[in-house]
């Protein structure tokens, strides 16, 4: 009897988990078995690496196979599978594996002909795998997906076309090449780090009329990563600006592509916009999980990027409270009977509310229909926590001017996110790890110290308007993003100034 042994992984909520797969062959009566709780299209495989066998001139030897799947407690789901299983058994009484130095990792889907194909699944797998100490691992993927997994750092890793590359590679390994792959986006180089963005503007900021004010506040909140929330009449621009805001953010780091990349499948440096309808459920919104398998909600698809609640006051109350946690920690966790998984929700929070119900009471030219009564119970489906979790509020006056055919005067896009890369190198240079909107604890006060008369201005309005900590935190972090965007070391009197004019009393 001969074990050979290779490696493969499962998805256990967002992280990936090694898998053993090894294979022995024994004297009885000729079958092919896989043990260890192996899903359904794992069973499958059992004819697809067959069938690839036998099309490459590999004949099934008179013995029972077992493919066992380690550890054999944990459930796995995936055709890229079949890659390590077709290898192990082709390569039978051929290796040793106890005289591997090297960890192998195998993943592919096989084709009835012997070619092997990629799967959305590997990519989460590769990215978390490579986080989790195994940068000496050799890894072998298919050959079609090679410009887009080359682009991971400290990959090393072999490209098969076919099955028969694949057993050529094992057998007879080539030297190995880290290809150097280069990225055809934007990028600023500080600290001799990349920081991509993009140069496309689909949605530009030059096409909103008039809203100065909202425009302004829209780039502080995108320069520090700050929450901010639109109140204005139907038709104002809410839903317009916020639209644009996800073009002028920060640069992405690499890493940060990468990650994206784990749930989108494309590398690139736009950020997510989520904008979910109030109609959606809770698990749409914060996620679902079922055993070990979870699918992230909005809240977790707009990670590094933004989410956006248009009517907000529609969305249902207890949606609105589950935000709390994901606004504050920036994490997730999603708690059942068997597992508890925690993922990442460092999203801009972006929303938009009428003033009332029928939407008309800041309008200069339509009546309010809606008594004090009903303002109010509007209104009140938005609890005192959450607004102290909207750091930039914005009452917008509907737009009365008419439509001008010429749009030099107007900002765009560009030049807002021209500003942003200036504040985003401020930020960078003097050593600062995050956003202005996550600093804490020491680099909070450190980055946002005050000067006396500074000072002395927060404290009254601390205690004039009852800000609570939080809230005298946000406001700190907003006069330093705009003393940024000034290009100012210290945050003077009308930073701070500003930064409480957009703070909601």
């Amino acid at each position: 009897m001969g074990i050979n042994t290779l490696f493969c992984a499962a998805q256990v909520g967002i992280k990936a988990r090694e898998v053993e797969v090894e294979v022995s062959f024994t004297r009885a009566l000729p079958s092919f078995s896989i043990t260890g709780l192996a899903g359904n299209a794992i069973q499958e495989s059992r004819q697809r690496v067959q069938s690839s066998l036998l099309a490459n001139g590999f004949k099934f030897p008179p013995l029972k196979i077992t493919v066992n799947l380690s550890p054999s407690d944990l459930p796995k789901q995936g055709s890229f599978y079949d890659l390590p299983i077709a290898l192990l058994i082709a390569l039978h009484n051929t290796l040793d594996s106890t005289a591997q130095t090297q960890k192998i990792f195998a993943f592919g889907e096989l084709g009835l002909d012997g070619r092997i194909k990629d799967t959305p699944a590997i990519y989460p797998l590769l990215f978390s795998l490579l986080g989790d100490a195994n940068s000496d691992s050799i890894f072998i993927l298919p050959k079609s997906a090679q410009e887009f997994y080359s682009k991971i750092p400290n990959l090393k890793a072999y490209y098969a076309e076919s099955l028969k590359d694949a057993l050529e590679i094992i057998q007879n390994p080539p030297p190995l090449q880290m290809y150097a792959s280069t990225l055809p986006f934007a990028h600023l180089t500080i600290q001799n780090t990349r920081y991509y963005f993009t140069q496309d503007f689909p949605l530009d900021f030059q096409d909103i009329v008039g809203q100065e004010r909202a425009k302004r506040a829209a780039l502080i909140a995108a320069c520090g990563f700050h929450n901010i929330l639109f109140e204005g009449s139907a038709g104002s621009g809410k839903s317009m600006i916020a639209s644009r805001i996800p073009y002028i953010l920060p640069p992405l780091s690499l890493n940060a592509m990468l990650q994206l990349a784990s749930t989108t499948l494309v590398i690139s440096p736009n950020r997510p916009f989520r904008n979910p309808h109030n109609s959606a459920t809770k698990a749409a919104i914060l996620g679902s999980a079922v055993g070990q398998s979870i699918k992230p909600g909005e809240i977790g698809l707009a990670n590094l990027g933004v989410l956006f609640f248009d009517e907000l006051p529609h969305f249902p109350k207890s949606i609105l409270e589950s935000l709390r946690e994901p606004l504050e920690n920036h994490h997730f966790t999603i708690s059942r009977l068997q597992t508890k998984i925690t993922y990442p929700t460092d999203f801009m929070f972006v929303a938009a509310m009428n003033p009332c119900p029928c939407g008309n009471l800041l309008s200069p030219t339509k009546e309010c229909r809606c008594n004090q009564k009903e303002i109010n119970a509007y209104k009140s489906k938005i609890s005192e926590p959450l607004w102290d979790r909207i750091d930039l509020f914005v009452t917008m006056q509907e737009n009365t001017q008419l439509e001008s055919k010429n749009t030099t005067q107007r900002i765009d896009s560009k030049t807002l996110q021209k500003q942003v890369l200036e504040a985003f190198r401020f930020q960078q240079e003097r050593k600062q790890t995050c956003l202005n909107a996550r600093l804490q604890g020491v680099e909070l006060t450190h980055f946002c110290t005050l000067l006396q008369e500074e000072q002395e201005i927060l404290e009254k309005a601390i205690e004039k308007f009852g800000i609570s900590k939080r809230g005298s935190d946000k406001i700190l972090r907003i006069a330093r993003s705009i003393a940024d965007l000034d290009g100012s070391k210290h945050i003077k009197k009308s930073h701070l100034l500003e930064a409480l004019s957009f703070r909601r009393i």
